[in-house]
């Protein structure tokens, strides 16, 4: 029997996996902080994904975009891949050549994805989903407070709370087993659906705010203002330990409840109570997620939540708070190490003198010869094929086809490269218009850390030997270094060596895993970033001084703006995203899992009855959902409580079904994050549409 943590979100749920007699790999869940003995459905099925039918084996190749792949050998497939991106690095440069990155991989793999980018390839235009994950709160965060740590606090802290306010997450459905952290306190649930989260709420005598989407960054504001009209904040917080209210309350001060009733939909008298119920509360937090941050203003909208934070006294106490709910399995750890356009092992920052010699230092190379901060994600995959833009991808752990906004658009762009390269354990959607697939191991076949939602670097153990045939990828990395001109130990195969490393280029950065080692993560550690080479872990941070020089926090003056796009007469309806229970991003590995798959086989839209009346759809009728960038068909879902003026779809489908067919790739000024969650459609039938098949 082996202990190790679930493959899917962030909060890395831990699991027990014991091989049958067919060799099949049985669950079972295990106690851990995050999920207490608990797993969801995503978790107890998880071992099926490694037996999936159509996992490859050997590495596909085809010269020809309309021609099949074949099975070729290791050796042909790495010396091709290497002799094109020689060539194109030969004749339009180092650029030419881009890496697509994922808050899947363990740390070590994005380390290592990091510097085989910087190093072996020379090239600036790396980074990964996880941009499009929680990079709004990253940047709000690190400017309130100096320093990013999606919550700076453990998980189990927050069941002691007394009122819990999540704006834009729905973890009864996202992250079942984290509800059990949110059973105590009294929930205020801000969302423009009756999410599961929002129902559970009520039921348990909270509270329910359902804005207009695009429109949270003013409820924001009016939550600030009732709580200082009402005489709520916490004044002598404010003068010891932060600055810039006055700048920030300037942007408050219009935003009186019934103003802000006027511009989300939520009624004054609910600002009001859910001001006092949080500055009443002895102990509260306040917790972001995809829904509040995935906007073209996400940034602002979160240093919103912040600021109203702030005003009542909770960061960098103990028992209360502000945090960011990671969504990817390693979407923390992901960005520190280097996949990130921007970033160098330990959170540097790329353009950062200092920051660039001491990991040259640990790389061995002239600190002159890394190149400066690239494209972030949505602006890389748009400029593929382009004239200026990148002519090859290497991509590994990530189905932007399906995840990025405006797929149609994206799907061009990929198709336009000379050649696409993916180290995948499936034809996901884009590694099925690849040139080159390379199949690699997964989560219970090899070892590596793993940066949970709390800061917590915990350890995946292998439970299994992968297929024959299949390579890990830091053995990939390798492989491709070594056919560029690199030495081998430069790009190590081994994840305890290359977390040394890690450790070592990360060390007096903000994100310092110098005390990581294997030996303390065997004994099980609480090992909370940061954790300096023989110094304890940093479970709660900013319970002395924040991570800025002055040890205050700040605010930051924000103003509401529109949504990057509104409705008109042709496009008279609201569209917004989100995750199932049943599924997780983009659906390669759970659409492959029987059971999930069947629980929910296709895309759906829900729509108040009456919206659906007016278009002329009724219960199961299939839709034509339209933007003014693309169409998704899906079925029709009424939920009686929903926005008038809001439908939802879920973003795990495919092709005609992809909800990423209708998204809006307007981007934050300072996060680099598409808008998601806005997007102006018109419903109408689909006629003669059966369903089809989605896999």
């Amino acid at each position: 029997m082996t202990t190790t943590h679930c493959p899917y979100c962030a909060l890395q749920c831990a699991m027990h996996l014991e091989p049958g007699p067919d060799g099949a790999l049985a669950v079972r869940p295990a106690d851990f902080p995050t999920n207490r003995g608990g797993l969801c459905r995503k978790g107890w099925t998880s071992a099926e994904v490694l037996r999936t039918p159509d996992r490859i084996t050997s590495p596909l190749l085809r010269k020809d975009r309309n021609a099949e792949f074949t099975e070729v050998g290791w050796d042909t497939a790495l010396d091709y891949v290497a002799e094109r991106l020689a060539c194109l690095r030969a004749d339009h440069g180092p650029d030419a050549v881009a890496v697509f990155g994922s808050g899947g991989l363990t740390n070590e793999k994005s380390y290592l994805l990091g510097k085989f980018a910087r190093v072996a390839l020379g090239t600036s235009q790396i980074d990964y989903n996880g941009r499009f994950c929680m990079s709004s709160a990253a940047a709000a965060s690190t400017r309130a407070f100096g320093l990013d740590r999606g919550m700076p606090f453990p998980l189990t802290d927050v069941g002691e709370a007394e009122a819990v306010l999540l704006a834009g997450a729905n973890p009864a459905e996202t992250m079942p087993p984290m509800m059990g952290h949110l059973s105590a306190p009294t929930l205020i649930v801000v969302d423009p659906r009756r999410s599961a989260t929002a129902q559970q709420a009520l039921a348990d005598g909270g509270m329910h705010l359902a804005p207009r989407p695009g429109t949270d960054l003013a409820l924001a504001l009016g939550l600030l203002h009732a709580a200082r009209v009402h005489h709520l904040l916490d004044e002598d917080y404010i003068a010891a330990r932060t600055t810039g209210f006055d700048q920030a309350w300037a942007q408050a001060a219009a935003w009186w409840p019934e103003q802000t009733e006027h511009v989300t939909g939520v009624p004054a008298h609910q600002i009001r109570d859910a001001a006092r119920l949080l500055a009443e509360a002895s102990g509260a937090y306040i917790l972001t997620g995809r829904g509040t941050e995935q906007h073209a203003k996400g940034t602002d909208t979160v240093s919103a939540w912040i600021n109203l934070a702030l005003a009542l006294g909770l960061p960098g106490r103990r028992g209360s708070g502000y945090g960011c709910i990671t969504g990817q399995g390693n979407g923390q750890g992901g960005r520190e190490h280097g996949q990130k356009a921007d970033q160098l092992p330990g959170y540097r920052k790329i353009d950062d003198p200092a920051a660039r010699a001491h990991v040259a230092g640990v790389w061995g190379v002239d600190p002159d010869r890394l190149p400066g901060p690239g494209r972030s994600a949505f602006e890389l995959l748009d400029a593929l094929g382009t004239a200026t833009g990148p002519r090859a991808m290497l991509l590994f752990g990530s189905n932007p086809v399906v995840s990025a906004p405006d797929a149609g658009r994206v799907r061009d762009r990929i198709a336009a490269l000379d050649l696409l390269v993916a180290a995948d354990f499936v034809l996901s959607e884009t590694a099925a218009m690849a040139d080159v697939v390379l199949p690699i191991a997964q989560w219970a076949e090899e070892s590596g850390t793993m940066t949970n939602l709390e800061g917590r670097v915990l350890r995946r153990r292998a439970a299994a030997t992968p297929p024959a045939g299949v390579r890990t990828d830091l053995e990939v990395l390798n492989g491709l270094a070594t056919r560029l001109g690199q030495s081998p130990d430069r790009f190590p195969t081994d994840p305890d060596a290359v977390l040394a490393e890690l450790g070592a280029a990360s060390a007096g950065g903000a994100a310092d895993y110098s005390g990581v080692t294997p030996a303390r993560l065997q004994t099980g550690e609480a090992l909370h970033w940061p954790v300096r080479a023989r110094a304890e872990a940093t479970p709660r941070l900013f319970l002395d001084a924040f991570a800025h020089p002055d040890g205050r926090a700040r605010f930051t003056p924000v103003a509401h703006r529109p949504a990057a796009e509104d409705t008109t007469p042709d496009y008279p309806l609201i569209a917004t995203t989100g995750r199932l229970m049943g599924h997780y991003q983009s659906g390669a590995q759970t659409r492959r899992v029987t059971e999930l798959a069947q629980a929910e086989p296709a895309a759906y839209v829900e729509v108040h009855p009456d919206t659906a009346a007016r278009c002329g759809l009724s219960q199961g009728a299939w839709a034509r959902v339209t933007s003014p960038r693309g169409t998704t068909l899906a079925q029709v879902r009424l939920r009686t409580e929903a926005r008038l003026d809001t439908v939802f779809l879920p973003f795990h489908f495919v092709g005609e079904q992809a909800a990423n067919n209708l998204t809006n790739p307007a981007l934050d000024p300072t996060s680099r994050m598409p808008e998601f969650k806005v997007s102006a459609v018109r419903l109408e039938p689909a006629a003669h549409h059966t369903g089809g098949e989605n896999l």
